[in-house]
């Protein structure tokens, strides 16, 4: 914390090997020309930043992302009288290289990006939902997906990334990773260890479950949590229970997450399933 008007918020993602992240405001805060033995990935949240790069001025404003290449120099200031708010990662190379090299897609060494400033919505938002997801307590298993296919994402479109090979169908492998997965909704496995179990790298047993079930492996761990809740919510039992026995952290999450799939909460749904029992003909 710098003022009353600049914050920062520093941290490692362990579960992503270490990556440092960033989520800053800044108003007067002036950077001098430096360099990152990382990549600089950027999305602006909030006012617009200012910054030399490859012997040119740039705008980034609202919404749009800066790119930079480890080793290229740069600065940052604001470009609007209220400053800057953004959302930064600084991976490093072989952080990187591991992501591809689960698809085999780093025979060619780093890719590097070619813009400074980048306007993708798509992208954009898609860091943004990564960024926020590792500064909140969600789970290690979705944390570690959306990382990957984000940098999928950023890096084919920006930094000549080859095609990646079509997901394979591999049936058995998902099959043992469904058995996996549901076996443990209290303690769900990170993707390292359901690729390690399934004998498929991380990132390729991620696009090769979600082929073959339309989800990827976080969101269809949520949806058989929610089914869990929904039996024992039918045989009466109290909501507060029901959300440890199903996985999940307390009862407010259970109730957030069951009301945006049912449209109403655990104590309701449980009550009227009460009632259907009691109308019902002997």
């Amino acid at each position: 914390m710098r003022s009353r008007d600049e914050q920062v918020h520093f941290w490692q993602a362990s579960q992503l090997g270490g990556v440092e992240l960033l989520h800053a405001h800044y108003v007067e805060q002036r950077f001098a020309p430096h360099v990152h033995s990382s990549f600089v990935i950027n999305v602006i949240e909030r006012g617009g930043q200012r910054f030399h790069h490859r012997g040119s001025e740039h705008l980034a404003p609202i919404g749009s992302m800066v790119l930079i290449n480890p080793d290229e120099v740069h600065t940052g200031s604001k470009a609007h009288e209220s400053g800057w708010s953004y959302r930064a990662c600084y991976p490093e190379a072989e952080q990187i290289l591991d992501v591809l090299n689960e698809l085999e897609l780093s025979r060619g060494g780093v890719p590097t990006f070619t813009v400074s400033v980048l306007h993708d919505v798509e992208v954009a938002g898609t860091f943004m939902h990564l960024h926020r997801l590792l500064e909140e307590d969600s789970s290690v298993l979705q944390q570690q997906t959306v990382w990957r296919e984000a940098l999928l994402m950023l890096f084919q479109r920006y930094a000549r990334l080859p095609a990646v090979p079509g997901a394979g169908r591999e049936s058995k492998a998902v099959a043992l990773a469904k058995e996996c997965l549901a076996g443990r909704l209290v303690d769900p496995p990170s993707l390292e260890e359901l690729g390690a179990v399934v004998g498929l790298s991380p990132f390729h047993f991620a696009r090769v479950f979600r082929r073959a079930t339309g989800l990827p492996p976080h969101a269809w761990l949520k949806q058989k949590r929610l089914e869990k809740a929904r039996t024992l919510l039918k045989q009466g039992l109290a909501p507060a229970w029901v959300a440890t026995e199903a996985g999940f952290a307390d009862q407010s999450h259970l109730s957030r997450q069951f009301k945006q799939a049912y449209g109403v909460g655990p104590g309701t749904y449980r009550k009227a399933c009460a009632r259907s029992f009691k109308t019902q003909p002997q």
